[in-house]
Protein backbone atom coordinates (compact mmCIF):
# COMPACT_ATOMS: atom_id res chain seq x y z
CA UNK A 1 0.00 0.00 0.00
CA UNK A 2 2.85 2.37 0.82
CA UNK A 3 4.40 1.51 -2.54
CA UNK A 4 1.18 2.58 -4.28
CA UNK A 5 1.10 5.88 -2.38
CA UNK A 6 4.78 6.53 -3.13
CA UNK A 7 4.08 5.98 -6.81
CA UNK A 8 1.29 8.56 -6.70
CA UNK A 9 2.91 11.16 -4.41
CA UNK A 10 6.55 10.86 -5.55
CA UNK A 11 6.50 10.48 -9.33
CA UNK A 12 10.23 11.14 -9.52
CA UNK A 13 11.09 8.18 -7.28
CA UNK A 14 13.37 5.57 -8.78
CA UNK A 15 14.48 2.09 -7.73
CA UNK A 16 11.58 1.45 -5.36
CA UNK A 17 12.04 -1.89 -3.60
CA UNK A 18 11.68 -3.68 -0.29
CA UNK A 19 14.48 -3.19 2.21
CA UNK A 20 16.39 -6.51 2.39
CA UNK A 21 15.47 -8.45 5.49
CA UNK A 22 12.49 -6.21 6.35
CA UNK A 23 8.78 -6.57 5.62
CA UNK A 24 7.86 -3.09 6.87
CA UNK A 25 10.13 -0.75 4.91
CA UNK A 26 10.82 0.44 1.37
CA UNK A 27 13.83 2.15 -0.11
CA UNK A 28 14.03 4.41 -3.15
CA UNK A 29 16.06 7.14 -4.80
CA UNK A 30 14.45 10.56 -4.93
CA UNK A 31 16.24 13.28 -6.88
CA UNK A 32 15.60 16.83 -5.76
CA UNK A 33 13.86 18.23 -2.70
CA UNK A 34 12.34 15.99 -0.04
CA UNK A 35 9.30 18.18 0.72
CA UNK A 36 6.81 15.82 -1.00
CA UNK A 37 7.92 13.02 1.34
CA UNK A 38 6.39 14.86 4.28
CA UNK A 39 2.95 14.53 2.69
CA UNK A 40 2.95 10.71 2.74
CA UNK A 41 0.07 9.44 4.88
CA UNK A 42 0.78 5.70 5.11
CA UNK A 43 4.47 5.98 6.08
CA UNK A 44 5.35 6.04 9.78
CA UNK A 45 8.65 7.84 9.12
CA UNK A 46 11.02 8.68 6.27
CA UNK A 47 14.81 8.66 6.42
CA UNK A 48 17.70 9.86 4.30
CA UNK A 49 20.15 6.96 4.18
CA UNK A 50 23.87 7.60 3.88
CA UNK A 51 25.91 4.43 3.35
CA UNK A 52 29.57 4.69 4.33
CA UNK A 53 32.24 2.11 3.61
CA UNK A 54 33.91 2.48 6.98
CA UNK A 55 34.91 -0.19 9.51
CA UNK A 56 33.62 1.58 12.64
CA UNK A 57 31.49 4.61 13.63
CA UNK A 58 34.46 6.76 14.65
CA UNK A 59 35.54 6.76 11.00
CA UNK A 60 32.41 8.80 10.19
CA UNK A 61 34.16 11.85 11.64
CA UNK A 62 36.62 12.02 8.75
CA UNK A 63 35.88 15.08 6.58
CA UNK A 64 34.69 13.29 3.44
CA UNK A 65 32.26 11.06 5.37
CA UNK A 66 31.11 13.77 7.77
CA UNK A 67 30.17 16.07 4.89
CA UNK A 68 27.78 13.48 3.47
CA UNK A 69 26.04 13.22 6.85
CA UNK A 70 25.86 17.03 7.12
CA UNK A 71 24.30 17.20 3.65
CA UNK A 72 21.66 14.68 4.74
CA UNK A 73 20.92 16.73 7.87
CA UNK A 74 20.41 19.87 5.79
CA UNK A 75 18.13 17.97 3.40
CA UNK A 76 15.94 17.09 6.38
CA UNK A 77 16.06 20.63 7.79
CA UNK A 78 14.79 22.02 4.49
CA UNK A 79 11.60 19.99 5.02
CA UNK A 80 11.06 21.02 8.64
CA UNK A 81 13.41 22.87 10.96
CA UNK A 82 14.93 21.48 14.14
CA UNK A 83 17.21 23.01 16.74
CA UNK A 84 18.47 19.83 18.42
CA UNK A 85 19.48 16.32 17.44
CA UNK A 86 20.18 12.96 19.03
CA UNK A 87 21.67 9.62 18.05
CA UNK A 88 19.86 6.29 18.13
CA UNK A 89 22.67 3.77 18.07
CA UNK A 90 24.43 1.17 20.13
CA UNK A 91 27.17 2.96 22.04
CA UNK A 92 25.64 6.39 21.47
CA UNK A 93 27.19 7.55 24.76
CA UNK A 94 30.71 6.59 23.67
CA UNK A 95 33.57 8.98 22.98
CA UNK A 96 33.20 8.38 19.22
CA UNK A 97 29.60 9.57 19.24
CA UNK A 98 30.37 12.50 21.52
CA UNK A 99 32.99 13.61 19.01
CA UNK A 100 30.60 13.09 16.10
CA UNK A 101 28.02 15.16 17.97
CA UNK A 102 30.50 17.99 18.45
CA UNK A 103 31.40 18.02 14.77
CA UNK A 104 27.77 18.02 13.67
CA UNK A 105 27.07 20.92 16.04
CA UNK A 106 29.96 22.88 14.54
CA UNK A 107 28.78 22.17 10.99
CA UNK A 108 25.05 22.76 11.46
CA UNK A 109 24.54 24.81 14.62
CA UNK A 110 22.16 22.16 16.00
CA UNK A 111 22.58 21.27 19.67
CA UNK A 112 23.33 17.68 20.60
CA UNK A 113 20.74 16.63 23.20
CA UNK A 114 21.28 12.88 23.73
CA UNK A 115 17.92 12.23 25.42
CA UNK A 116 15.44 14.60 23.82
CA UNK A 117 16.89 15.91 20.57
CA UNK A 118 14.31 16.49 17.83
CA UNK A 119 16.21 15.39 14.74
CA UNK A 120 17.05 11.69 14.96
CA UNK A 121 20.18 10.14 13.45
CA UNK A 122 20.36 6.37 13.49
CA UNK A 123 23.73 4.72 13.03
CA UNK A 124 23.79 1.01 12.29
CA UNK A 125 25.69 -1.64 10.43
CA UNK A 126 25.03 -1.76 6.70
CA UNK A 127 23.15 -4.73 5.26
CA UNK A 128 25.13 -7.86 4.43
CA UNK A 129 24.49 -9.45 1.05
CA UNK A 130 24.26 -13.15 0.38
CA UNK A 131 26.56 -12.75 -2.62
CA UNK A 132 29.43 -11.39 -0.50
CA UNK A 133 28.95 -12.51 3.10
CA UNK A 134 32.61 -11.97 3.99
CA UNK A 135 32.74 -8.34 2.81
CA UNK A 136 32.56 -5.70 5.55
CA UNK A 137 29.07 -4.15 5.18
CA UNK A 138 30.17 -0.73 6.40
CA UNK A 139 27.80 1.57 8.30
CA UNK A 140 24.59 3.40 7.51
CA UNK A 141 23.62 6.78 8.91
CA UNK A 142 19.87 7.41 8.70
CA UNK A 143 18.63 10.98 9.16
CA UNK A 144 14.92 11.25 9.83
CA UNK A 145 13.04 13.61 7.53
CA UNK A 146 11.62 16.21 9.92
CA UNK A 147 11.71 16.46 13.71
CA UNK A 148 8.64 14.25 14.17
CA UNK A 149 7.58 10.94 12.66
CA UNK A 150 5.21 11.33 9.72
CA UNK A 151 2.61 9.47 11.80
CA UNK A 152 2.56 12.34 14.35
CA UNK A 153 -0.23 14.40 12.81
CA UNK A 154 -0.48 18.11 13.44
CA UNK A 155 -4.26 17.84 13.70
CA UNK A 156 -4.03 15.66 16.81
CA UNK A 157 -4.48 18.36 19.44
CA UNK A 158 -6.46 16.14 21.83
CA UNK A 159 -4.98 12.83 22.91
CA UNK A 160 -7.25 10.01 24.00
CA UNK A 161 -6.21 6.65 25.48
CA UNK A 162 -6.31 3.85 22.94
CA UNK A 163 -6.48 6.14 19.89
CA UNK A 164 -5.69 4.44 16.60
CA UNK A 165 -2.38 5.07 14.88
CA UNK A 166 -2.94 7.74 12.21
CA UNK A 167 -0.78 5.92 9.66
CA UNK A 168 -2.90 2.78 10.02
CA UNK A 169 -6.02 4.93 9.79
CA UNK A 170 -4.77 6.42 6.52
CA UNK A 171 -4.13 2.92 5.19
CA UNK A 172 -7.66 1.93 6.17
CA UNK A 173 -9.04 4.87 4.20
CA UNK A 174 -7.17 3.70 1.12
CA UNK A 175 -8.32 0.11 1.62
CA UNK A 176 -11.92 1.31 1.85
CA UNK A 177 -11.60 3.33 -1.34
CA UNK A 178 -11.99 7.10 -1.45
CA UNK A 179 -14.96 8.39 -3.47
CA UNK A 180 -16.40 11.88 -3.17
CA UNK A 181 -19.99 10.59 -3.13
CA UNK A 182 -19.39 8.26 -0.18
CA UNK A 183 -21.43 8.62 2.97
CA UNK A 184 -18.97 7.68 5.72
CA UNK A 185 -19.90 6.25 9.11
CA UNK A 186 -17.31 5.78 11.87
CA UNK A 187 -18.67 3.54 14.63
CA UNK A 188 -16.91 3.73 18.02
CA UNK A 189 -15.16 6.79 16.63
CA UNK A 190 -13.14 7.58 19.75
CA UNK A 191 -11.03 10.70 19.23
CA UNK A 192 -11.76 10.78 15.50
CA UNK A 193 -8.60 9.31 14.00
CA UNK A 194 -10.31 7.12 11.39
CA UNK A 195 -12.74 9.87 10.46
CA UNK A 196 -10.03 12.51 10.16
CA UNK A 197 -7.77 10.39 7.97
CA UNK A 198 -10.62 9.34 5.69
CA UNK A 199 -11.73 12.95 5.14
CA UNK A 200 -8.16 14.16 4.64
CA UNK A 201 -7.69 11.47 1.99
CA UNK A 202 -10.48 12.98 -0.09
CA UNK A 203 -13.94 14.57 0.09
CA UNK A 204 -17.08 12.69 1.08
CA UNK A 205 -20.76 13.46 0.58
CA UNK A 206 -21.32 13.29 4.35
CA UNK A 207 -19.57 11.82 7.39
CA UNK A 208 -20.75 10.76 10.83
CA UNK A 209 -18.90 9.64 13.95
CA UNK A 210 -20.73 7.77 16.73
CA UNK A 211 -19.39 7.04 20.21
CA UNK A 212 -20.95 6.46 23.61
CA UNK A 213 -18.26 8.29 25.61
CA UNK A 214 -18.64 12.06 25.81
CA UNK A 215 -14.90 12.63 26.52
CA UNK A 216 -14.08 10.73 23.32
CA UNK A 217 -16.46 12.91 21.33
CA UNK A 218 -14.93 16.04 22.88
CA UNK A 219 -11.49 14.85 21.72
CA UNK A 220 -12.84 13.98 18.26
CA UNK A 221 -14.44 17.41 17.97
CA UNK A 222 -11.18 19.15 18.87
CA UNK A 223 -9.14 17.03 16.44
CA UNK A 224 -11.56 17.41 13.54
CA UNK A 225 -11.73 21.17 14.10
CA UNK A 226 -7.91 21.34 14.12
CA UNK A 227 -7.91 19.45 10.81
CA UNK A 228 -10.40 21.90 9.33
CA UNK A 229 -13.05 19.20 8.98
CA UNK A 230 -15.78 20.68 11.16
CA UNK A 231 -17.57 23.94 10.57
CA UNK A 232 -20.62 25.60 9.10
CA UNK A 233 -19.99 24.31 5.58
CA UNK A 234 -18.99 20.81 6.69
CA UNK A 235 -21.17 17.72 6.27
CA UNK A 236 -19.36 16.05 9.17
CA UNK A 237 -21.26 15.30 12.39
CA UNK A 238 -20.51 13.69 15.75
CA UNK A 239 -23.28 11.99 17.71
CA UNK A 240 -23.33 10.37 21.13
CA UNK A 241 -24.80 6.90 20.87
CA UNK A 242 -24.30 3.18 21.43
CA UNK A 243 -22.66 1.72 18.34
CA UNK A 244 -24.15 -1.69 19.16
CA UNK A 245 -27.72 -0.34 19.13
CA UNK A 246 -29.04 -0.58 15.58
CA UNK A 247 -32.03 1.68 16.31
CA UNK A 248 -29.87 4.45 17.79
CA UNK A 249 -27.30 4.29 15.00
CA UNK A 250 -30.06 4.10 12.41
CA UNK A 251 -31.63 7.30 13.75
CA UNK A 252 -28.26 9.07 13.62
CA UNK A 253 -27.66 7.88 10.06
CA UNK A 254 -31.13 9.05 9.02
CA UNK A 255 -30.46 12.48 10.50
CA UNK A 256 -26.93 13.01 9.20
CA UNK A 257 -26.27 10.78 6.17
CA UNK A 258 -29.29 11.70 4.08
CA UNK A 259 -27.85 12.99 0.81
CA UNK A 260 -29.98 13.98 -2.19
CA UNK A 261 -32.69 11.51 -3.09
CA UNK A 262 -30.73 8.44 -1.93
CA UNK A 263 -32.09 6.58 1.11
CA UNK A 264 -30.08 7.50 4.20
CA UNK A 265 -27.38 4.84 4.57
CA UNK A 266 -23.62 4.47 4.85
CA UNK A 267 -21.47 3.54 1.87
CA UNK A 268 -18.35 3.13 4.03
CA UNK A 269 -18.26 2.03 7.66
CA UNK A 270 -15.00 2.37 9.62
CA UNK A 271 -14.45 0.95 13.09
CA UNK A 272 -11.68 0.47 15.64
CA UNK A 273 -13.25 -1.61 18.44
CA UNK A 274 -11.71 -1.28 21.91
CA UNK A 275 -9.37 -4.02 23.03
CA UNK A 276 -7.64 -5.10 26.22
CA UNK A 277 -8.83 -3.58 29.49
CA UNK A 278 -8.50 0.11 28.67
CA UNK A 279 -11.99 0.57 27.19
CA UNK A 280 -13.31 -2.98 27.17
CA UNK A 281 -12.45 -6.59 27.94
CA UNK A 282 -11.43 -9.70 26.06
CA UNK A 283 -14.45 -11.54 27.42
CA UNK A 284 -16.83 -8.97 25.91
CA UNK A 285 -15.11 -8.78 22.53
CA UNK A 286 -17.00 -11.61 20.74
CA UNK A 287 -20.37 -9.99 21.38
CA UNK A 288 -18.98 -6.54 20.60
CA UNK A 289 -17.55 -7.60 17.23
CA UNK A 290 -20.69 -9.52 16.30
CA UNK A 291 -22.83 -6.50 17.17
CA UNK A 292 -20.55 -4.27 15.13
CA UNK A 293 -21.08 -6.35 11.98
CA UNK A 294 -24.81 -6.61 12.62
CA UNK A 295 -25.33 -2.87 13.15
CA UNK A 296 -23.06 -1.90 10.25
CA UNK A 297 -25.13 -4.11 7.97
CA UNK A 298 -28.40 -2.66 9.23
CA UNK A 299 -27.42 0.96 8.46
CA UNK A 300 -25.38 0.53 5.27
CA UNK A 301 -26.26 0.60 1.59
CA UNK A 302 -26.08 -2.45 -0.71
CA UNK A 303 -22.45 -3.11 -1.64
CA UNK A 304 -21.14 -0.94 1.23
CA UNK A 305 -17.60 -1.46 2.51
CA UNK A 306 -16.80 -2.18 6.15
CA UNK A 307 -13.21 -1.71 7.34
CA UNK A 308 -12.35 -2.86 10.86
CA UNK A 309 -9.08 -2.54 12.76
CA UNK A 310 -8.97 -5.15 15.51
CA UNK A 311 -6.50 -6.69 17.91
CA UNK A 312 -8.90 -9.59 18.55
CA UNK A 313 -7.56 -11.67 15.68
CA UNK A 314 -9.22 -15.01 16.41
CA UNK A 315 -12.46 -13.41 17.56
CA UNK A 316 -12.79 -11.40 14.36
CA UNK A 317 -12.07 -14.42 12.17
CA UNK A 318 -14.85 -16.35 13.90
CA UNK A 319 -17.31 -13.47 13.80
CA UNK A 320 -16.72 -12.90 10.08
CA UNK A 321 -17.37 -16.59 9.38
CA UNK A 322 -20.59 -16.41 11.39
CA UNK A 323 -21.73 -13.30 9.47
CA UNK A 324 -21.28 -14.80 6.01
CA UNK A 325 -24.87 -13.95 5.15
CA UNK A 326 -24.19 -10.26 5.94
CA UNK A 327 -20.64 -9.55 4.81
CA UNK A 328 -18.25 -10.99 2.24
CA UNK A 329 -14.55 -10.89 3.18
CA UNK A 330 -12.40 -8.91 0.74
CA UNK A 331 -8.98 -8.76 2.40
CA UNK A 332 -7.11 -9.02 5.70
CA UNK A 333 -3.97 -6.94 6.28
CA UNK A 334 -1.56 -7.45 9.17
CA UNK A 335 -0.22 -4.19 10.58
CA UNK A 336 2.21 -3.18 13.33
CA UNK A 337 1.10 -1.00 16.25
CA UNK A 338 3.27 -0.42 19.32
CA UNK A 339 4.54 -3.97 19.57
CA UNK A 340 1.24 -5.56 18.54
CA UNK A 341 0.08 -6.93 15.19
CA UNK A 342 -3.63 -6.17 14.76
CA UNK A 343 -5.49 -6.89 11.54
CA UNK A 344 -7.40 -4.67 9.15
CA UNK A 345 -10.41 -6.51 7.73
CA UNK A 346 -12.13 -5.23 4.61
CA UNK A 347 -15.64 -6.62 4.06
CA UNK A 348 -18.32 -5.93 1.49
CA UNK A 349 -22.02 -5.94 2.30
CA UNK A 350 -23.91 -8.89 0.89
Amino acid sequence: MLAAEVGEALPGARGLRDVPGRDDALELRLPGALAPVARLRTAVAAWVVVHLDVPRPRSITSPEHLQRVVDAVYASLRVAGSSTFRFEAAGSDSAAFRRLGELLHEATGLRHEPEHGDLVLRVRRGPRTGEAPDVDPGWDVLVRVGPRPLSARTWRVADFPGAANATIAAAMARLAGVHDDDRVLNLMCGSGTLLAERLLAGPAAAALGVDLAEPALDAARANLEAAGLLGRASRTSLVRGDATDADAVGAAVAAHLAVGDRPAAADVVLADPPWGTLHGSHAASPALHADLLRVAHAVSAPGARLVVLTHEVKVMERVVRDAADLWRPVSVTRVFAKGHHPRVHVLRRV
